[in-house]
């Protein structure tokens, strides 16, 4: 599946091995954009939307083998043969099963809170409540999506997050299929070990690489880790420390 993209290209004289940014689940390409701007002027930048999310398109098919087999395809189809993937969430085991099916393309690999691991906590159940309440009222309006979705969510950012997909009354994503896909997105078939350096940066306030098991996850899968971690970061730690987060990728791919 070819996905929806922003292709930014520097000039020719000093370019660097391109990123591909892979944002999380109900999320779009805009979602990465403080990071795609940190390196927009050394690096040639590809901003996707992985299948059933923004503007690509939908399937009935969701698990991590056709979401990362998507990238690949679309990078192929833009003739970029090596690459560096940075992804957030979903799309950090997006970027990490790209370390399996895409190994000799892949140059470097950066996860922003999310292990190798199958999940087995749901931590959407409110949100997707949420979301299908919006969808059955038929509404229209931003003003009344969060009214409804206040119903639900506490958290104002996470609703703010979400209403970046809706447009004219709708769910750019495809609500139905994730829903029914949902185990797939917290599963995890281990990969084998990825021989180069990888690194991981989670939040200090998230859960996501906080357990014994997810380390030893990244061990297993990842032996060359590195981990780091930003104080003050839950799992958003791109758009809440995004200084802290951008300082560590540069340090890591210089």
């Amino acid at each position: 599946m070819l996905l929806n993209f922003q292709y930014h290209q520097v000039s020719q004289s000093n370019k660097k091995t391109p990123l591909v940014l892979i944002h999380g689940l109900f999320g779009s390409l805009s979602n990465l954009g403080v990071i795609a701007r940190a390196f927009n002027d050394s690096h040639d930048i590809v901003q996707i939307d992985v299948r059933n999310h923004g503007h690509s398109p939908h399937s009935n098919e969701m698990n991590y083998q056709f979401m990362a087999q998507d990238v690949l395809e679309t990078m192929q189809n833009l003739n970029i043969d090596q690459f560096t993937v940075i992804g957030h969430s979903m799309g950090g085991k997006i970027a990490m099963k790209l370390a399996e099916v895409a190994r000799q393309q892949i140059e470097q690999l950066v996860v922003l809170d999310m292990a190798p691991f199958a999940y087995q906590e749901n931590h959407h159940d409110v949100i997707f409540k949420a979301l299908f309440a919006v969808e059955q009222a038929q509404i229209t309006t931003r003003k009344e999506a969060i009214e409804i979705m206040r119903q639900y969510i506490r958290e104002e950012m996470v609703i703010q997050f979400l209403l970046m997909s809706f447009k004219q009354g709708k769910w750019l994503f495809n609500l139905h299929s994730i829903s029914e896909h949902y185990h797939d997105i917290l599963n995890w078939d281990n990969i084998i070990s990825w021989s180069k350096p990888a690194l991981f940066i989670r939040g200090a306030d998230s859960g996501y690489i906080a357990k014994e098991q997810h380390i030893t996850a990244l061990e297993q899968q990842f032996p060359y880790y590195q981990l780091e971690t930003i104080e003050g970061a839950g799992h958003w730690l791109h758009a809440q420390k995004p200084d802290q987060v951008i300082e560590k990728i540069k340090n890591y791919l210089n």
